[in-house]
């Protein structure tokens, strides 16, 4: 992929692909992880004095007009963010008004278009749909990292359209950061995976075991794991349909040399209530009627003292329920080792991001990305659509 910074700017239209799927309430930004990681490189094209044209998706919409997804919050935000500089929201993403308001932007001026999701062509990836963006632009920049594994219009399609292409900071920041646990990770690389199905992660899990030196499992996933290998988990979340699939990412781990460590013991209930009362079990059995919320404390004990061992280390996905208090302390006993740990440590996003900050430990990692589904998809072996269109507008230049 060519970065930003091989390519001229200056006086020219600059539409950079950025990802402000951010949460609103009442008007106002709940987390704003997005607008801040796509700040670097508007304020390269700013200082730079292109015309810059911020692009982006909100929520789903289903291509129609939903004020409540507007992106108008996320202009003010933006505004703040960057020292006050007014980004002006336009009303739409193509026609005539909005390429009025581009032709007679001044140099270094900013200009957000509305959801591009107010349009059913984006989702489809719409030929006539992508060329009308790219009419817009003399340079296409995609920093939407967290977009990446779509093949929509704005991400991938209108690459084709446009002479110069690159990608921005953080995007280049998010495919060196993942493609170095990929290619030859300083060891023991040690890989947490936590969430709730196993189908959703088997793909990465078996894409690592190739790379890993120990793979730790925890959360709801986990019981499923435990079941395969008969041990009883009571009442606890099992993904049926995937036993075998669980059992068999335990004979490959064997067979590869690869350590394979599930829980030892759970915080558990008898009803998945935040209120109700949880104990912890002696072992990795749970009784019958009880149901697993964390892992324990002797397991609490035993990921930390391997992932302070860890050279390498790569985390996606809580432990439990971490945002009830009384299941939380798995998964931020795990946020803490990995920032303990003098590790090269990857967090992959969306819960494990979320886990972390709640830790207070954000800045004590490597780097956290920012695209949940993307960086999966990314450590999967998966093409990302919208990586692969820099690198064949690249290979076409």
């Amino acid at each position: 992929m060519k970065s930003i910074e091989k390519i001229p700017l200056e006086g020219r239209r600059v539409f950079i692909r950025v990802d402000f799927n951010a949460p609103v309430t009442d008007g106002r930004i709940t987390d704003v992880t997005r607008i801040r990681a796509a700040k670097k490189t508007i304020e390269y094209a700013i200082a730079k004095r292109a015309k810059v044209i911020l692009a982006s998706h909100r929520g789903r919409p289903g291509g129609k007009v939903t004020p409540e997804l507007s992106l108008g919050p996320i202009a003010g935000q933006l505004s703040e963010e960057i020292g006050g500089k007014p980004v002006r929201l336009l009303p739409d993403c193509i026609g005539p008004e909005v390429e009025r308001a581009i032709a007679q932007m001044k140099d270094g001026e900013v200009v957000l278009l509305e959801n591009l999701r107010f349009h059913k062509e984006e989702e489809k990836n719409d030929e006539g749909f992508a060329r009308a963006l790219a009419a817009l632009c003399d340079v296409y920049i995609n920093d939407a990292f967290g977009a990446a594994h779509r093949a929509h219009a704005s991400t991938a399609g209108m690459a084709r359209f446009v002479a110069d292409c690159g990608a921005g900071f953080l995007m280049f920041e998010e495919v060196a950061a993942l493609q170095s646990l990929l290619d030859d990770p300083p060891r023991p690389f040690v890989a947490v995976i936590g969430g709730a199905k196993v189908r959703d992660k088997v793909k990465l899990m078996h894409n690592l075991l190739d790379r890993v030196d120990s793979l730790l499992i925890g959360g709801a996933m986990s019981y499923t794991f435990l079941h395969a290998i008969g041990i009883p988990v009571g009442a606890s979340i099992v993904d049926d349909d995937n036993v075998d699939l669980a059992r068999s990412l335990v004979t490959d781990a064997r067979a590869r040399g690869v350590r394979l460590a599930l829980p030892l013991d759970h915080v558990i209930a008898r009803e998945f209530k935040e209120t109700a009362p949880v104990k912890a079990t002696e072992g990795a059995a749970i009784d019958t009627g009880f149901m697993g919320l964390d892992i324990g404390p002797k397991t609490r004990s035993e990921f930390r003292e391997i992932l302070l061992g860890a050279r390498t280390i790569f985390w996606n996905g809580p432990m439990g329920v971490f945002e009830w208090e009384s299941c939380a302390a798995g998964t931020m006993a795990v946020a803490n080792a990995v920032a303990d740990s003098n590790a090269h440590s990857v967090i992959g996003g969306g819960d494990s991001g979320a886990a972390l900050a709640k830790s207070g430990r954000t800045g004590d990692v490597s780097h956290v990305s920012t695209g949940g589904g993307a960086s999966l998809e990314f450590l999967e072996g998966s093409e990302l659509p919208g990586v692969a269109a820099l690198e064949q507008a690249e290979a076409a230049a």
